[in-house]
């Protein structure tokens, strides 16, 4: 990323640019929706990470707490999102190398992500459901079962039922 470019920790004081960079990336209002309900009411441990260029918010990568079959705790990616003006230059790989990293910090090496299948295998995702693991939105052999996808699989763990932080329920 050029000089002006940053990547830090979201604070209180980036939450109208986060919402107004998701209003700008997405055709609907559903993640910016999503988006401020976990910033009102911060899931432990969250990572939350914005890419800046001088004070405005260009992207965010947002990580929350999923359980799986209520007995260990991972992290779940949702969402990542890139200004329309700034695709394409990196943006979104950094904030995904950055978030993942902060995650392993964390002590969480395993993270689910329902996204583009061309496009998360770059970071050491790969499918969730050959490995054994469900959740709510994507059903086995389904259209959607390449997108849900997992990185740093743990074969110590059972795999079982991945769900999401409450926020998501409702969208």
């Amino acid at each position: 990323m050029s000089g002006t470019r940053s990547i830090t920790a979201a604070t209180p004081e980036h939450t109208s640019g986060i919402l107004a960079l998701l209003r700008a990336a997405f055709e609907s209002s559903a993640e910016s929706e999503l988006v401020a309900d976990l910033l009102a009411d911060p899931a432990d441990p969250m990572v939350s990470l914005v890419a800046l260029e001088g004070d405005e918010v260009i992207g965010l990568a947002l990580f929350t707490p999923v359980t799986i079959d209520d007995a260990w705790v991972a992290m779940g990616f949702a969402p990542l999102a890139v200004h329309p003006d700034h695709q394409a230059r990196g943006v979104g790989s950094r904030l995904t190398r950055d978030g993942l990293d902060a995650c392993n910090a964390l002590g969480h090496r395993t993270v689910f992500v329902l996204g583009d299948p061309a496009y998360y295998p770059r970071f050491g995702f790969e499918p969730a459901c050959p490995l054994g693991y469900r959740c709510e939105w994507v059903a086995p052999g389904d259209e959607h079962e390449a997108a849900f996808m997992v990185r740093g699989h743990d074969a110590a763990r059972t795999p079982g039922f991945v769900r999401y932080h409450p926020a998501f329920d409702r969208f």
